[in-house]
């Protein structure tokens, strides 16, 4: 690209950072998404006392808590509204400098627990860590311990979330990236990287295989209910990928979903429909950005503090969307906070009794929504 160019592109990414643009004015705000309701302000809200990012919640093989992983690299367990969240698990063994709920400078000496999944059989809950990997934990909880460190004689940089196949003994998880960590998520957002892995741990034999590749920003993973088949979100384009496992198209990968936005983790319901949470959706501005890799790298280069790039990924404005898909795809409810009044920049939707229990990388909060 030539320099006037380069230019022209800097100082337009810096107008349409900085300037306040009407809700109207649609390349810059998030679009509308046909059909949907917008419920999710009534969500009742569960702080997190002391901490933040309540990416992931998973009840254990009793039915209790919810769990949840914390910027500052503890699960929490969830004792009701009269126990509150107690400490149940933690991923990093060195917690002296790990006191505060928001370091990420820290992250990779205090871990960041993201996607959390009990194995149904044995009580353990195994914990993918962005910076530490895979690890597990007994039912009593305490220190983790790690499991998976290194693929292909590499260090794991960004490992980020899971699904259990109970049956076969195997954990599907995500990796995001091979070249950023999670504290650069943005920056392999706008890059265009595609390093992104889906990858099988063999529980038995502790083997590794890598599933798909080039994946831009493997993310939330989720098994079908009859197992034949296993999903993983590319947060960068909007999609979510089908891997065959089993049947007459068994090695074979399909799009199992476009979506209006960036997805996050991808959780299965009780009937086999997916729970898929939308950490923001998609406007006209932030496609073209993440469709043109000169773009978002020319963005990357200049003076913008975090806030800003993610103002102009997410379209200047915190929101929450929802969506559940059918057993092949199809988009069959969708549920929003529009204004941002309860949840917003949500991580995980998982239903449970007639339930939504809403988690969120970036807040200091769950929600609970009544379906």
């Amino acid at each position: 690209m030539n320099s006037k160019l380069l230019f022209t592109a800097a100082v337009a990414a810096i107008l349409l950072a900085t300037y306040p643009y009407p809700e109207s004015f649609n390349i810059y705000a998030p679009p509308a998404i046909p059909g949907s309701r917008d419920h999710l302000n009534r969500a009742e809200i569960i702080r997190v006392g002391g901490a933040v990012g309540p990416e992931s919640i998973v009840f254990d093989p009793n039915g209790d808590g919810p769990y949840t992983g914390v910027a500052d690299g503890r699960i929490l367990k969830w004792q009701g509204n009269g126990g509150g969240w107690t400490d149940f698990a933690s991923t990093a063994s060195q917690r002296k400098e790990c006191d505060r709920p928001f370091a990420p400078e820290l992250e990779h000496v205090c871990g960041r627990p993201l996607g959390l999944r009990f194995h149904k059989k044995t009580g353990e809950l195994y914990i993918a860590d962005a910076y530490l990997g895979l690890q597990v934990v007994g039912p009593d909880g305490g220190l983790a311990t790690q499991v998976v460190s290194e693929v292909e004689g590499h260090p794991l940089r960004f490992t980020n979330d899971m699904d259990i196949d109970e049956q076969e003994d195997v954990i599907y998880f995500s990796d995001s990236s091979t070249n950023f960590q999670r504290r650069q998520f943005m920056s392999s957002i706008l890059s265009g990287d595609k390093t992104g892995r889906l990858l099988k741990f063999d529980i038995s034999s502790k083997q590794v295989t890598v599933l798909l590749r080039g994946l831009a920003f493997a993310n939330g993973v989720a098994l079908s209910k009859d197992r034949s088949f296993v999903l993983v979100a590319e947060t960068t384009t909007c999609r979510i990928h089908r891997l065959w496992l089993h049947g007459p198209n068994a090695g074979k990968v399909d799009i199992f979903a476009e979506l209006p936005g960036f997805p996050d983790n991808i959780r299965r319901n009780s009937k086999g429909e997916f729970w898929v949470a939308l950490h923001a959706k998609r406007g006209l501005l932030s496609k073209w950005v993440v469709s043109n890799t000169w773009a978002g790298n020319s963005l990357l280069k200049l003076p913008l503090s975090f806030k800003r790039l993610h103002s102009l990924l997410v379209g200047g404005k915190a929101h929450a969307s929802a969506i559940k898909l059918s057993e092949n795809g199809e988009i069959l409810e969708v549920l929003e906070d529009c204004e941002g009044k309860s949840m917003k920049f949500i991580s995980e939707v998982e239903e449970k009794d007639g339930k939504l229990w809403i988690g969120s990388v970036l807040m200091p909060f769950i929600g609970i929504f009544n379906i």
